[in-house]
């Protein structure tokens, strides 16, 4: 710093009112300081500027190792948002889903003097896994226990399920099978009550869901089943990885989707457009949950309130894959 205020002819202070973007700089000074940090190739030591000012811009992500769209997603836009910021992102995957591997994530990024820490606790064996934090860390779950407190944000998982299910019961269809996902993910969970639950407003008692585990190979087993009950002709899949699975059952059965079977999913991933027919689903917004959890942050970082519980409204996409129940 102090070789670029002298190639600049300024202080190390204005070079530091620069770097900060502290508007109490004139136009020609900030140039002449821009000019000397390019020639130098001056890069600021963030390390340095955390030890000496006891701030980091850095914040520590804890995640499942898990190639599954929501997860990646969601990573993905949270280290766009952090970034449009000013913070770098930290992200430590764990492979086993329990509570002692997130503690040593989360402790490595205590170690590492994080601003903030964020983590996608999906399962039930991770709730509980910020109890111990320092209370000056600000922290934010995501995707975690949808009744417990905390600084927190989720997408609406029951809301998104009864708007796949409704979709489904107002095409003409008398009840709606559901191929649900593990049973220890809270997201599991919130979907399959929220099918139940439009079900049971619409006076129709759900059959017994089928379950999966996120797979397409686990979408193609339930298929295989369904496909050769003649009464099935709405499928919900908790997701769209599922629903390709029962697709292709579907149709090595002879059932045409949707002239016989219905098909939702739920995320709308990429390809689910592609599909043949194009998937109906409901579309989770990862952006909006990511800047939802960063403003949480932001909030406890500058002290502006207590912690919020904030659920994100999923949509429903509509496609090609649902129509009347064959005769109707």
């Amino acid at each position: 710093m102090f070789d670029v205020a002298r190639v600049a002819g300024v202080s190390h202070q204005t070079v530091s009112r620069v770097l900060n973007d502290h508007p109490n700089v004139r136009a020609e000074t900030r140039s002449r300081v821009q000019a000397a940090i390019a020639e130098l190739g001056y890069r600021r030591n963030d390390a340095a500027r955390a030890l000496a000012t006891g701030k980091s811009r850095v914040l520590g992500v804890v995640a499942p190792r898990s190639t599954l769209f929501g997860p990646v997603s969601m990573l993905a836009a949270f280290d766009e948002r952090a970034a449009a910021a000013g913070f770098s992102v930290s992200i430590g995957q764990v492979r086993a889903l329990d509570r002692p591997a997130i503690d040593e994530a989360v402790q490595r990024h205590l170690d590492q003097r994080v601003a903030g820490l964020v983590v996608l606790a999906p399962v039930i064996a991770l709730d509980g896994a910020l109890d111990h934090l320092p209370t000056d860390v600000p922290h934010v779950l995501i995707n975690g226990d949808p009744v417990r407190g905390g600084a927190s944000v989720r997408v609406d998982q029951v809301a998104g399920a009864r708007l796949a299910t409704r979709h489904l019961l107002d095409a003409g269809h008398r009840t709606v099978w559901h191929v649900s996902g593990p049973d220890d993910w809270f997201d599991a969970a919130g979907r399959v009550a929220g099918w139940d639950a439009e079900l049971r407003a619409a006076g129709i008692v759900p059959p017994p869901p089928v379950a999966g585990d996120w797979s397409a190979a686990s979408g193609y087993r339930a298929g295989e089943l369904l496909g050769r009950m003649p009464e099935v002709t709405a499928i919900f899949a908790a997701n769209d990885a599922m629903a390709m699975g029962v697709l292709r059952a579907l149709s090595e059965l002879g059932r045409a989707v949707p002239h016989d079977v219905s098909v939702v999913g739920f995320d709308d991933a990429p390809e689910s457009g592609y599909l043949v027919p194009p998937l109906t689903t409901v579309r989770q917004d990862f952006d909006a949950v990511a800047h939802e959890a960063l403003g949480l942050l932001l909030e406890q970082l500058e002290s502006r309130g207590g912690p919020r519980r904030v659920e994100v409204p999923p949509t429903l996409v509509e496609r090609s894959s649902v129509a009347p129940p064959p005769g109707d």
